[in-house]
């Protein structure tokens, strides 16, 4: 007996940082590895009811619109859905907005159209290969299945979603300034892909530090609630990480306001910073919300209003995408 497919479903998809490789040697047999925060400052928010036809308005209705059809092909639905989308993640800043996009359409279509759903939990990861998601990163779909702090081990040789190995929560009261630099974007599409193809080898000397960090002194941090530790690990894997990409992104960091603000806050003493996937966001990690507030109040005194940057404290997000009918 097949369950009546919704008549409409609300989906709401948070955005994540990506806060830096593991391993991008591979040496082991798997590639990169990748850690993210889920965050609440951005999402990703559509209803999605059946009609006649596939078609999309709101922010990102292009976007949204592509994947419903590649999605409805790949798995065969017929029909058709109005998408509505009353929020949509930032493009192309380094936020997830592609995947957490993918997931939102692909979710709201399946429970819409297909009567095998029912209420059954979303195959993420099915969804993510049939819209070409999550190719060296399971961080996405970590967020949208879980939330909080995730850490992936990888790519192997199957083309696979990289399996999500680590969730832990993120402490409640710390909070991350974002640095949004709206004149800038991140690689994406092909250039990235060629980006990857022109990087030198990674020192498998420093995939084995990075490891390190994350096991024996950034989870450790997060598992105490103790920032200090947690801060310095991540701040020491962007760099290490972001050094490999400067010669294909300009830099260390993509957006030169950002490296020079991330600058800024390490003199101060706030060394968990760094740049969210390609960026061009930026990200410094604070202890509460006050001193979130400290920071962006001196970034504004430091650089002006000439500066480009847009600033946002978020919170962690210790919850996954919410889908309701």
């Amino acid at each position: 007996m097949t369950s009546r497919p919704a008549p409409s479903i609300h989906v709401d998809a948070p955005a994540r940082l990506h806060l830096g490789f593991l391993d991008l040697h591979g040496g082991l047999g798997r590639q990169f590895g990748s850690l993210g925060l889920t965050i609440d400052a951005f999402a990703t928010r559509l209803r999605a009811e059946r009609a006649d036809t596939l078609s999309a308005q709101g922010p990102g209705a292009e976007r949204a619109l592509a994947y419903a059809r590649a999605f409805a092909a790949a798995r065969g639905l017929t029909g058709g859905a109005r998408i509505q989308l009353s929020a949509a993640i930032p493009d192309h800043a380094g936020l997830g907005s592609g995947t957490q996009m993918a997931l939102a359409v692909g979710t709201a279509l399946g429970r819409l159209l297909d009567p095998a759903a029912g209420d059954r939990p979303t195959d993420c990861r099915g969804i993510a290969q049939a819209l070409g998601r999550g190719q060296r990163s399971g961080i996405g779909i970590g967020a949208f299945e879980q939330g909080g702090f995730i850490c992936d081990c990888g790519r192997g040789e199957r083309p696979e979603v990289p399996p999500v190995v680590m969730r832990l929560p993120f402490p409640a009261h710390w909070r991350v300034l974002l640095l949004l630099d709206e004149r800038a974007q991140g690689l994406h599409g092909e250039p990235e892909s060629r980006a990857f193809g022109q990087l030198p080898e990674f020192p498998a000397a420093t995939a084995g530090h990075l490891c390190r960090l994350l096991l024996m002194q950034l989870v450790p941090g997060l598992l105490d609630g103790h920032l200090a530790p947690v801060a310095e690990a991540i701040g020491e894997i962007q760099r290490a990480v972001g050094g490999h990409f400067a010669p294909v992104q300009g830099g260390c960091f993509a957006s030169p306001a950002v490296a020079a603000a991330l600058a800024w806050a390490t003199d101060q003493g706030f060394p968990g910073n760094g740049q969210s996937s390609w960026g061009p966001t930026g990200f410094i990690l604070a202890a509460d919300e006050s001193q979130a507030r400290w920071l962006e109040s001196g970034l504004k005194s430091r650089f002006g209003a000439s500066s480009p940057l847009g600033y946002r404290i978020a919170a962690g997000r210790n919850l996954g995408a919410q889908i309701a009918t």
